[in-house]
């Protein structure tokens, strides 16, 4: 019987195949009391197994390929470094010499304690991570049990019993993996080309596996409840990650419809990748300005590849994550910045100093003092430049390695999150000392304009008096959206009040686009509006050349913007700034545009 399971999208396209069931109940864990003479023993059992578990996921993590996305490192640091905290490692001591608990009962009780403190979080993100405990749990208590994953796997043709094992599937049929969750590094034992989508239980748009879809670019729907139990081994499934749909055993119309939707979607593909390195002109003559988002130094020629003008992101904060507490320091600063630069051949690369807090904690931190960091509402918190201010010798060495690369190429300094003019008037007197020290010191820059995220409602309202003193803008839409509507898109019980199309967001973007171009200062998008083509025509209508997203999107966008008129666009943008439903009003107007 064909059956719909409903979702989170967090990865577009479609994917069929059948379904390799990851079963998702837990290791046995067995309880008894421990003799006074045999704790040490116990503890010694604890130690051994943790320091095994750390060694397997090391050897995970150098034994990574080239070509694999850096995200699975970035997660497996995360779990090697829960697998150190002190929060779960001495706690679960204390239960085995207070209680005298047997080793996995100890564990178990100690998951139990911080999985609620894990619950109470209000950051997402950091609420997502309770999976990413569970996980390294798990492990420690396969360990414990004489049951490794890699003795796990090693038991062919066997149906799994735990959430880690990867059953044999016989046959050439594609394949899609569901599964309550899967950890990081249990994705490491499957081939790469193995899985054409993926499908959990748990998880929202920031959760482990949906990083990894992304990466990938597979097809995969999250969130999805109870699929792991309504969906069995070696069934046909569809994922239809445009709409968050998992379609169990469909019917032989439905199948072929979402075959269909693959050809043609692969057929699109194959048009879209032949407009690589064609100009970005509308119809009127309007050049627009394509730009990638990058978050490491080694993207570069794959942004070229993908025909971007230039780099309008460059994420500098991931140089700051997963490295266990060290903060990169000027030369190392400098060299990764210099390797984007010098990459992209002369064509222009804005770097945004880094953006920590809230969603992107930085590791230096310990589980607890997370804890209790994310205790009150971060988004709100010290972040972002913020967190720079308040940390003025690591802001200095940021700008400093930022204006010695601008000597090897066109560089723009972009601050995110600024909402004050004295925020503004700091940022440009850190900026002087910078060039003084670098005078001083003897190293050559470039110049370099500066600019700010547009991100906070206050930005957008006061974005006349912020272009006083800067050279450019850039709209984060993302951010932009959740702090005007007061919506997490990550909390899956407010993500459906999460509105792009809202009135309210559509005329701080419009204000912000129009006074920038007004005054002839420089103004662009680099949140997901910029790479999502339902909106191309629409910020073209308020003006917008400049669009930043990520690489794989540059095609899409460019097909809607040498489809467009502008001038024809402008003169519909106030009836769908006057409406209660300008997607709708957007359809209709492009339904019924000259030479449609």
């Amino acid at each position: 019987m064909s059956i719909q399971i409903f979702g989170l999208p967090v990865s577009r396209g479609v994917a069929i195949g059948r379904a390799v069931l990851i079963a998702s109940s837990r290791v046995d864990v067995a309880h008894y009391f421990v003799a006074v003479d045999r704790l040490e023993h116990e503890i010694a059992r604890l130690r051994l197994a943790r320091d095994t578990v750390a060694a397997e996921l090391e050897q995970l993590k150098n034994e990574l390929p080239q070509e694999a996305p850096h995200e699975l490192a970035a997660l497996l640091d995360v779990h090697l470094m829960l697998l150190h905290d002190e929060a779960l490692t001495s706690a679960t001591k204390v239960w085995i010499y207070d209680r005298h608990y047997n080793a996995e009962w100890a564990l178990s009780a100690q998951l139990e304690v911080l999985a609620r403190q894990f619950d109470e979080m209000e950051d997402p993100y950091l609420r997502e991570r309770k999976a990413d405990l569970e996980q390294v749990v798990e492990r420690l208590l396969r360990e414990l049990a004489g049951s490794s994953l890699a003795a796990a796997a090693a038991k062919a043709g066997k149906a799994p019993t735990e959430r880690s094992v990867l059953p044999t599937v016989m046959g050439e049929d594609p394949l899609v993996l569901v599964a309550s969750d899967v950890a990081p590094a249990d994705m490491m034992q499957f081939k790469r080309s193995v899985f054409t989508g993926f499908v959990t239980d748990v998880g929202g748009r920031t959760s482990h596996t949906a990083i990894v879809a992304r990466s990938l670019d597979i097809p995969a729907v999250v969130g999805a409840r109870e699929a792991s139990r309504l969906i069995r081994q070696d069934d046909w499934i569809v994922i239809d990650g445009d709409a968050g749909v998992v379609v169990v055993n469909p019917t032989a119309i439905v199948l072929e419809e979402y075959r269909f939707r693959q050809r043609q979607s692969e057929l699109e593909r194959a048009r879209l990748n032949r407009l690589r390195h064609t100009p970005a002109v509308t119809l009127d003559g309007q050049v627009v300005e394509l730009l990638a988002n990058i978050e490491l130094p080694g993207d570069g020629p794959g942004a070229l590849e993908a025909g971007a003008m230039g780099v309008g992101l460059f994420r500098s904060e991931f140089l700051f994550m997963n490295r266990g507490g060290d903060l990169p320091d000027e030369e190392e600063q400098f060299e990764a910045y210099r390797t984007a630069v010098v990459a992209m051949q002369g064509l222009p690369v804005t770097i945004r100093t880094v953006d920590v807090g809230a969603d992107k904690p930085l590791e230096r931190m310990s589980a607890q003092e997370l804890r209790h960091e994310h205790g009150l509402n971060p988004a709100l918190g010290l972040r972002a430049i913020r967190w720079s201010l308040s940390e003025p010798g690591m802001f200095r060495q940021q700008l400093r390695a930022i204006l010695r690369a601008s000597a090897h190429g066109k560089v723009r300094i972009l601050v995110p999150m600024v909402a004050h003019l004295g925020e503004v008037r700091s940022i440009l007197e850190a900026l002087a000392r910078a060039r003084q020290q670098l005078d001083e010191a003897g190293h050559s820059y470039g110049q370099v304009d500066i600019g700010a995220m547009v991100e906070v409602p206050a930005a957008a309202l006061m974005i006349d008096r912020l272009l006083r003193h800067l050279d450019f803008v850039s709209i984060g839409t993302n951010d932009l959206i959740q702090y005007t509507l007061a919506i997490d898109r990550a909390d899956e019980a407010v993500s459906h009040l999460y509105d792009p199309w809202h009135p309210a967001v559509l005329h701080l973007v419009q204000r912000t686009i129009a006074h920038a171009n007004r005054i002839g200062k420089d103004v662009c998008v680099c949140g997901e509006m910029a790479g999502d083509p339902a909106f191309t025509e629409l910020l073209l209508a308020m003006g917008l050349r400049s669009f930043s997203m990520h690489p794989a999107r540059i095609a899409s966008i460019k097909q809607r913007v040498l489809r467009a008129d502008t001038r024809w666009l402008a003169e519909q943008l106030p009836a769908l700034l006057a409406s209660d439903d300008p997607a709708g009003v957007l359809r209709e107007v492009l339904q019924g545009r000259p030479g449609h």
